[in-house]
């Protein structure tokens, strides 16, 4: 049932976005090529061959798009810094590229100019391509020092304004979409090691950043270091049978336990390393492919977080199932489970995103009893839509938004600690190997127009409604928010559908009529020698 409510005073509110997807100027201003840049101009890689070569020229645009904030209302801005834009080989004492460092420097200024707090991640997936080249990435343990000197950059050059600092951004689509399934960038496959190798060194990485600030940066700054986990929920298809209930501890221990297990309790979960380890000696393997840590490293890790991001998108119900073991080893068969959805639940974009609010209420109280009740900041939530056609009038975003946060809100009152709140996105942006085919912003990108002008969309209008109310206040009141979101679409696709005339005028002009004007040239150039020859 729905709960009618308001947040607590100072609950911030803000949306969110990363480089690769919005930045665009691959390759100016000094900015060296990352694994994506590599990945996507690879054929085959990404749908329809499309790149982040420009995305949203957000580079260009950054006070047009801080505008959108401001006309959101909201109290912060997530975003990520591209290492190779500061850094364009990765290493700190080769190069530093100070028109980039410039560039993040007036966004963070932009930003608190405007009353926006900015949220920073380190890193969303855009290695520099150079590490991966020479080291192959996150599976060799010099990332750690690499990154860590890197991490350190930014806290000189902007931690006096950053106080939130996020040290990864769904690490776990970076280990296993990365080097298991190959799916995303550097698009390597290596079955069964991989994911676990590249996870290993991102957590050891986590942790000698943030002892880095803790150590060196702190006292001065004031800061906060977390990190951001992106995990969907699992529930038991059938919660009175052990075996459903224990497939769906697995499916939540193996995507948010793999990392928030060595950070929160100083280890791997047990039942990870169990089945992992299990299944390797089946395979006539010596030793676990998932890797252990010392009893040095355990306490060096744990306690590392000074808050805990969570990403969440959607919800999975899980059964036992039993993989043999003389298939090939891979991430996905260690867990020995199948996921399944409900055919009644909403899937308005791809079919991975299934609307399902009340698992976020389960995953946040699942959060406060394993991990301590760890303060929590809510880091990506949102809902895409498949492109067949310019769509401003979202009423499936409203309703996912004002189902999910109304989750939150139970979850407050079940004393779990969430601070914030961050919508994903700010812009429709290119999504990975689905590259512009999937639609998650506030605001329409029209990607026709060389321009790239931003049009909001309904749900700009309803989450205005949310953070200026703090929640959902009365009934009525919750009710007229959603009519007039609609009214205001309607107006905006006007606009959209005049200024898409406008553009399809100005390529005739440009386009067609020097053509027609070069070929009435040629035709009386012809005709003109045909008549000197005749005569």
């Amino acid at each position: 049932s729905f709960y009618y409510g308001t947040f607590p005073a100072g609950f911030l509110w803000g949306v969110g976005s990363s480089a690769y997807q919005t930045e665009g100027a691959w390759d100016k201003d000094g900015k060296g090529p990352s694994i994506w840049d590599a990945f996507t101009h690879e054929k085959g890689k990404v749908f329809r061959n499309e790149t982040g070569d420009s995305a949203c020229d957000g580079y260009y645009k950054v006070k047009d798009d801080i505008q959108l904030l401001k006309e959101l209302k909201v109290n912060h801005y997530l975003f990520s810094i591209s290492w190779p834009r500061i850094m364009p080989t990765g290493i700190k004492t080769e190069q530093l590229n100070e028109k980039g460092i410039q560039f993040y420097n007036d966004t963070i200024n932009s930003l608190l100019e405007n009353n926006i707090i900015p949220i920073v991640s380190l890193y969303h997936w855009d290695l520099p391509q150079v590490l991966q080249e020479k080291y192959g990435g996150w599976q060799n343990i010099s990332m750690i020092n690499y990154f860590n000197d890197y991490a350190n950059l930014c806290f000189e050059k902007f931690g006096d304004r950053v106080k939130h600092w996020i040290t990864f951004s769904n690490p776990w689509a970076v280990a296993e979409k990365g080097y298991e399934t190959g799916e995303h960038a550097p698009g390597l496959k290596l079955g069964g090691c991989g994911a676990y190798k590249a996870a290993h060194h991102i957590i050891k990485t986590h942790a000698k950043v943030w002892h880095s600030y803790n150590n060196t940066w702190r006292s001065e700054q004031q800061g906060m270091v977390g990190i951001s986990l992106t995990s969907g929920w699992g529930e038991p298809v059938d919660p009175h049978r052990q075996t459903d209930r224990d497939a769906a501890e697995r499916y939540i221990q193996f995507h948010l336990g793999w990392f928030a297990n060595p950070i929160y309790r100083g280890d791997y979960p047990e039942i990870m390393k169990n089945y992992v380890g299990r299944k390797s000696t089946q395979q006539g393997l010596g030793t676990s492919r998932l890797p252990t840590f010392s009893v040095q490293e355990k306490t060096y890790i744990k306690g590392t977080s000074d808050f805990l991001g969570i990403g969440h998108f959607t919800t999975r119900y899980v059964i036992q199932k039993s993989f043999p073991f003389l298939q090939a080893s891979s991430y996905h068969t260690d867990r020995d489970l199948a996921e399944l959805v409900d055919p009644k639940w909403p899937a308005p974009g791809p079919k991975w995103l299934y609307s399902v609010p009340w698992g976020f209420r389960r995953l946040l109280n699942f959060i406060k009893t394993q991990y301590g009740n760890p303060l929590i900041y809510v880091t990506e939530n949102g809902v895409s839509e498949k492109v067949q056609c310019t769509q401003l009038c979202d009423e499936w975003r409203i309703e996912y938004l004002k189902g999910y946060i109304n989750e939150i809100l139970k979850a407050l009152n079940d004393g779990v600690n969430v601070k914030g709140y961050t919508a994903w996105s700010l812009l429709d942006k290119f999504e990975w190997n689905k590259g512009f085919s999937e639609r998650f912003g506030f605001y329409h990108t029209d990607f026709k127009n060389k321009n790239k002008p931003r049009y909001p969309k309904a749900s700009v209008d309803y989450y205005k409604k949310i953070i200026h109310a703090n929640g959902f206040p009365h009934p009525r009141e919750v009710e007229n928010w959603y009519q007039k979101a609609m009214d205001t679409c309607s107006a905006t696709h006007q606009l959209l559908a005049t200024d898409s005339l406008i553009t399809h005028m100005e390529t005739v002009t440009e386009i067609v009529l020097p053509s027609v004007f070069t070929l009435c040239i040629l035709i009386s150039i012809v005709l003109l020698i045909f008549y000197l020859r005749n005569h």
